[in-house]
């Protein structure tokens, strides 16, 4: 797989029935290692060793209804009172970011109502923080560390 714009992690892959798979800690299970995967497995492990996100209060690839259809997050962090702050957009690395990436995301938010937006290819990566009050966004240069989101009052 391709080098990421991503601190190096290390990864359990194996190959089984012609296919490549990497083990997914989260989800306690070997998963097809797609382009988009890649992505996804070096986002998680950013967010939990860089923000220092509690892995317990991560999600990923889950369902959720928006306007009647079903649509699905690549991840989502959680605040301590079980409420979401953090949805990440993942898409393999030779999918450019565009302006569709952030409508999409910014459609799942409508739903979802996070304070912060994480878009990334891999190679490129895009962070923001709603500001709700302003009905507007801020892109930041990075996510601030999870105690910086959550404060402990």
């Amino acid at each position: 797989m391709e080098k990421l714009n991503f601190p190096s992690f290390s990864f359990r892959v194996k190959n089984s029935e012609n296919k490549s798979l990497i083990f997914d800690p989260f989800r306690k299970k070997f998963v097809v290692l797609t382009p988009e995967e890649w992505v996804r497995q070096h986002s998680l492990q950013y967010l939990v060793r860089e923000i220092n996100y509690p892995p317990s209060l991560l999600a990923i690839e889950r369902q959720f209804e928006l306007y009647d259809t079903v649509k699905r997050f690549d991840i989502a962090g959680f605040n301590p009172q079980g409420k979401i702050s953090l949805i990440v957009e993942c898409k393999a690395p030779q999918v450019s970011i565009t302006q569709d990436s952030f409508d999409q995301i910014a459609r799942y938010n409508l739903k979802l109502q996070a304070d912060y937006l994480m878009v990334t290819n891999g190679l490129q990566h895009y962070f923001c923080q709603l500001v709700y009050e302003e009905e507007r966004y801020q892109f930041l240069k990075q996510l601030p560390s999870y105690s910086q989101m959550h404060p402990v009052l």
